[in-house]
């Protein structure tokens, strides 16, 4: 690692030769290896953009230039690159560095992201700043092929075009996730090589790429009438949208990126440029398949040790683990059964069938299997319209991302009444993943729709019952559930999953929650009867609308709340809303557990959980010292 212990900042960089930095990659390539394998985290797509942000940091001055990650968890050579080396091995770790871009964290990182599809409306806003208050610096986005599919980054991109700034949009494009759209733009592409626009604008793109791209692009092309029509054909779009588009070209070839961007930087208006990386570049295993890559566990690849070839070696066996059943299996499961038995039940996912477990259905039942691509609005309204044709949809996607169809649920879906099965993965805490990735808002957000059903299943058994019966329901349904793995809590036979459940009897006090989080209730439960404590605890199973024929049994002893949702209007505040227009909230002792108003920096779950005190030991302590409070508990 001589090279890279050298480099403390981009400047840095800028005083290596093109031997050097191609040295200085493989070192890039190498600690990024190192350390995933360690942390676990995402893998293929950082390897794919190493000689690409070598080549953003020689010729750009980064920091006062403003670079924007999109999604953002390309940004691991970024950040090796940029006076983080030295604390690059804590990324994703509780109080480590983020796995993606963070404004608090670095100068230079000068936007946050998470969510896909941001960084060119974000880039535009910069760029127009920039302008307004008589500024100097250049403004470049990011972003991967799979984010360009989502409606926001074409939005910017008009915007851009319509604005006519100043501006860099750099699409790496390594054919990953954007293969259901590219059908679609290929047709378009194949009917406007015949167009006589086209026959007119040959020389003129033939001199434009020599001037944009230097004498060492040209002297390869040996099909220059071929390369021209590729230019014609694949940029016509973007230049209908008033930016000029460059490329493809190879996001691997450092001394022409180089030169590339080094031209593309004299350059006046909006730019965008079109480069083709090998996602996982760099690792074999990665390279042949970048999806099982994308994010791996700690320790994935083994041995940190690597072969003759570079690629790491085969860690000790060790004894075989039974797998561990999750949500995600546990809906999967109930999916295949929906689909085999009904025919209108149909699977809808944005651009995350691995996550949601729905590339199972698509083995299955691939005419019940929609993949929109990264289009959560278009994915809930797309749902929308199924139902008014006698569809049964399931929209299956992370609650986090849910936030960005929230518009589409509330009129398209439950204005309407549509019986949309709306499947909420990862709700609650997520771990690693950086704050934008938590699922602790929906309860929030969708408690107040009319007309919508929440639900949240305490394990695989309630899962499978739960989605059964939304299929049914004649309104929207949202099921919430957790990331990780769903244990049988309780009898698993003769369940009744329209209501709630007490699943223990307590006369001090009684936990009342939602989720898996029960596990944690009821092993809390003991602990304080060995203090003699009587603590029940009871599933309310049901957010929206409550049973309330179980709540009005526990309303009169003191009542701990407990969720992984936002206190501020989550299923605490339901209760409390119910006591209150109950005329019982006088009598109401009650402590309201779940996540305060802040947003939960990265650590592993089960350290997000103690830090709220929502693992066993936290609320065993709540619950002791609330118990031992005299004077009722402020609400």
């Amino acid at each position: 690692m001589a090279l890279l212990e050298r480099i403390n900042s981009p400047r840095d960089i800028k005083q290596l030769s093109i031997k050097e930095l191609h040295e200085l990659a493989s070192e890039v390539r190498e600690r990024i290896i190192s350390v995933v394998n360690q942390n676990g985290g995402h893998l293929a797509s950082p390897l794919g953009v190493v000689e690409l942000t070598l080549a953003l940091h020689y010729v750009y001055d980064v920091g006062t230039d403003q670079l924007i990650w999109d999604v953002g968890h390309q940004c691991y050579a970024h950040k090796l690159l940029t006076g983080r080396r030295d604390v690059f091995h804590t990324i994703r770790k509780q109080h480590g560095i983020s796995g993606y871009p963070k404004i608090s964290e670095s100068e230079y990182d000068c936007f946050g992201t998470g969510h896909s599809s941001t960084s060119i409306s974000a880039a535009v806003g910069m760029a127009a700043a920039r302008d307004r208050l008589g500024l100097d610096f250049n403004v470049i986005a990011l972003i991967g092929d799979g984010a360009l599919t989502a409606g926001m980054a074409l939005e910017g991109l008009c915007h851009a075009g319509h604005l006519g700034t100043n501006m860099l949009v750099i699409l790496n494009d390594n054919e990953m996730s954007i293969s259901p759209n590219v059908g679609a733009f290929s047709n378009y592409f194949n009917r406007l090589i015949t167009a006589e626009p086209y026959k007119r604008a040959k020389q003129d793109v033939k001199s434009f790429v020599q001037s944009v791209l230097g004498d060492r692009m040209t002297r390869h092309i040996q099909d220059i009438e071929k390369t021209v029509k590729g230019y014609i054909t694949k940029g016509a779009l973007f230049q209908e949208l008033g930016v000029n588009y460059v490329g493809p070209v190879d996001g691997h070839d450092l001394p022409m990126l180089i030169e590339c961007l080094s031209n593309i930087k004299k350059l006046q208006g909006p730019i965008l440029l079109h480069c083709r990386t090998d996602k996982g570049k760099g690792l074999k295993a990665a390279e042949e398949d970048p999806l099982k890559y994308h994010g791996v566990k700690p320790l994935a690849l083994g041995s940190i040790k690597n072969d003759e070839e570079g690629n790491p070696l085969p860690a000790k066996q060790e004894a075989a683990k039974a797998p561990v059943r999750t949500f995600t299996d546990a809906f999967t499961s109930a999916m295949i059964e929906a689909v085999k038995k009904d025919k209108r039940v149909v699977a809808i996912t944005a651009a995350m069938p691995t996550g949601t477990g729905l590339d199972k259905i698509e083995e299955v039942a691939p005419k019940q299997f929609f993949d929109v691509g990264i289009c959560e609005q278009h994915a809930v309204t797309f749902a929308a319209g199924l139902a008014t044709q006698g569809m049964r949809p399931v929209a299956a996607i992370y609650s986090t991302f849910l936030q960005r169809g929230y518009d589409q649920l509330l009129h398209d879906v439950c204005i309407q009444k549509l019986p949309v099965v709306f499947a909420l993965d990862r709700a609650g805490l997520v771990g690693e993943d950086s704050p934008t990735q938590n699922g602790t808002f929906d309860i929030s957000f969708l408690r107040c729709v009319p007309g919508l059903k929440i639900a949240a299943p305490r394990d695989d058994v309630d899962t499978r019952l739960l989605l059964h019966w939304a299929l049914e329901q004649e309104l929207p349904v949202a099921i919430r559930y957790a990331r990780g793995q769903a244990p049988t809590i309780g009898d698993a036979e003769n369940r009744d999953i329209t209501r709630g459940e007490i699943l223990r009897h307590g006369d001090d006090a009684t936990f009342l929650a939602i989720g898996p989080i029960l596990k944690d209730c009821l092993e809390a439960a003991t602990l304080l009867e060995q203090e003699g404590f009587s603590v029940g605890v009871a599933d309310a199973r049901h957010i929206k609308p409550l049973d309330t024929g179980l709540i009005d049994k526990l309303l009169d002893r003191p009542l701990i709340t407990v969720e992984e949702n936002t206190l501020h209007g989550g299923f605490g505040s339901a209760i409390l809303e119910y006591a209150a227009d109950t005329r019982r909230l006088h009598e109401l002792r009650i402590l309201r557990m779940g996540i305060p108003d802040i947003f939960s920096e990265q650590a592993t779950r089960e350290e997000q959980l103690a830090v709220h005190d929502l693992n066993t030991a936290g609320l065993a302590a709540s619950a002791r010292s609330f118990l031992k409070t005299s004077t009722p508990i402020s609400v």
